[in-house]
């Protein structure tokens, strides 16, 4: 939480807004101090007893109520719209609400001094990822069992773990990215893990990946779609609410032709070609999710065509016909200058736009207001319990 003290803007964790508290500052840095509350003084209704450190990567929200988490990422989405984006949005943002435990289908934990775990916000002191609860107890167990193994066999190096779920957590593949060149040469051949149905490692900054067993990729079905994705490639990380944010993009979505940019393995675009009411150009640059993107689309024939490509190079003085849905799923930084002038000059009927970035999302939609377009509506997805982060769901339309 924000608060000012004798000019500097102080970012507290463990507080709630409107609460007087004693805080500890543990470091300044130029103008912006970073403190946590040793005292509540008075508290506020909604706050609530926590187990672990409130700066463990997942947990900074896990002391407030989750109503009223909720009710601060709809002001988080309404103050970033007014202030960075100057698009006022009247009345309070409604944020879908999640289970706030077993939710997370995708994490990227690190491996310290032979230990695993999430990072305090700000620093790269390990904590104890179980205690977050934000993953299942057979992932964690898969997480501390493969940091065990490495251990016990010599391996002495730093490297991060990126793990990925199905929704029914049945399928679990984790990759190892070392920090180190070659360190490669030190990972042990491990032949299993518990629970883990893949393993596979690189070298952070360097081409090629090294299956240790299994299949390095895990498969979901979402409205009737197959999709496989490997522990690199993008994809929501809730598995709680993906049914309900692929529904509200199959909802706000126009008839006839889309065009599906950040496409992703094809989570929104092959939806809704599977609904029968589409026809979708699919495009992804990402070479993981790409590679799946490809293999997923193949049942689709005709109805899907797969552009493996930058959306800046897609767009780059392509003109379109017709009216026409754009889905936008961009990263957390959000479109580029050239990307987000290529996807206004397509002037698209309709434009769906989902970020799990706020400020990025207000300046991407000012773009696209100053083009002539309309906000019609935005709402929130809490994909992140218990932490900061808030999805956002946000519908334009291009006046006729």
């Amino acid at each position: 939480m924000l608060a000012r003290h004798e000019g500097l803007v102080v970012l507290v964790a463990g507080a709630i807004p409107g609460e007087r508290v004693r805080v500890r500052i543990d470091r300044v840095e130029r103008s912006l101090a970073f403190g946590r509350v040793v005292e509540v003084i008075e508290s506020h209704p909604s706050r609530r007893a926590v187990e672990g450190d409130p700066r463990c990567g997942g947990s900074v929200f896990a002391h407030i109520a989750c109503d009223e988490q909720r009710r601060l990422k709809g002001e988080v989405i309404r103050d970033a719209l007014a202030r960075l984006g100057r698009i006022p949005v009247e009345g309070p943002i409604a944020v879908a609400p999640s289970p706030e435990t077993g939710y997370r289908m995708r994490a990227r934990l690190h491996l310290r001094g032979g230990r695993a775990g999430f990072f305090l916000e700000g620093t790269h002191t390990l904590c104890d990822a179980g205690l977050t609860r934000q993953l299942l107890p057979a992932a964690v167990g898969a997480v501390h069992e493969l940091a065990d193994r490495l251990s016990a066999s010599g391996f002495a190096e730093d490297a991060d773990i990126e793990l990925s779920e199905n929704r029914a957590g049945d399928q679990r593949a984790m990759h190892v990215e070392l920090t180190r060149a070659g360190a490669g040469a030190a990972v042990p051949p491990l032949v299993s893990l518990h629970g883990v149905t893949g393993l596979s490692w690189s070298v952070a900054g360097e081409a090629g990946t090294s299956d240790l067993f299994g299949q390095p990729f895990v498969e979901d079905v979402v409205q009737g779609v197959r999709l496989r994705r490997h522990t690199r490639a993008f994809f929501q990380g809730n598995r709680h609410l993906l049914d309900e944010l692929v529904a509200a993009v199959s909802a706000a979505c126009l008839p006839g032709p889309v065009l599906d940019l950040y496409a992703g393995v094809g989570l929104f675009g092959l939806c809704l070609a599977a609904s029968g009411r589409h026809q979708v150009v699919a495009v992804e640059g990402h070479a993981a999710s790409a590679s799946d993107l490809e293999v997923n689309a193949s049942p689709f024939g005709d109805a899907v065509r797969v552009e493996r490509t930058s959306v800046e190079r897609y767009l780059a003085g392509r003109r379109t016909s017709g009216p026409f849905t754009l889905v936008l799923d961009p990263p957390r930084t959000g479109m580029t200058r050239d990307a987000a002038a290529g996807a206004v000059a397509a002037r698209a009927a309709r434009v769906i736009f989902v970020s799990c970035d706020v400020a990025t999302l207000a300046r991407d939609l000012r773009r696209f207001l100053d083009a002539g377009y309309v906000l019609d509506s935005v709402q929130g997805f809490d994909l992140f319990p218990n932490t900061a982060h808030v999805e956002a769901l946000a519908l334009l339309s291009l006046p006729s």
